[in-house]
């Protein structure tokens, strides 16, 4: 086999620099102003998911709070599902619920609140 010169490449397209005199000058492509952009939208997305996140978090615990002090108040019937009842501070400190609405009477009043299908309170 024939030595060829060295200013002839077998692949020339795959060089990462001219294969001869004439060939425009390959320069390699800045990507570092590409990545900074897609780490600042990418990272303002990860923002945005973890405060939705986080909104949705302290929801659930406000709701979680809510039902563990009406469930755990003074009641003496079984609520129906659908209608509404209002929350007061007993005179011993623990709460109890009724039907009287807080217009109707002078008590403590802590919130009034309506039982969903699947048992939940919700503070209305």
């Amino acid at each position: 086999m024939a030595k060829k010169p060295d200013n002839i490449a077998d692949n020339p397209g795959l060089l990462p620099y001219a294969s001869n005199v004439g060939a425009p000058v390959i320069r390699p492509d800045n990507i570092e102003d590409w990545k900074l952009r897609g780490v600042h939208k990418v990272n303002g997305q990860f923002e945005t998911k973890f405060n939705e996140l986080k909104a949705e978090y302290i929801k659930l615990v406000e709701e979680y709070e809510w039902n563990e002090l009406v469930y755990q108040a003074k009641y003496s019937y079984e609520p129906v599902i659908g209608d509404t009842y209002h929350l007061y501070s007993g005179k011993d400190g623990r709460p109890f619920l009724s039907l009287i609405s807080p217009n109707e009477w002078n008590r403590e009043y802590i919130g009034s609140f309506k039982l969903t299908s699947e048992h939940k309170w919700i503070k209305i």
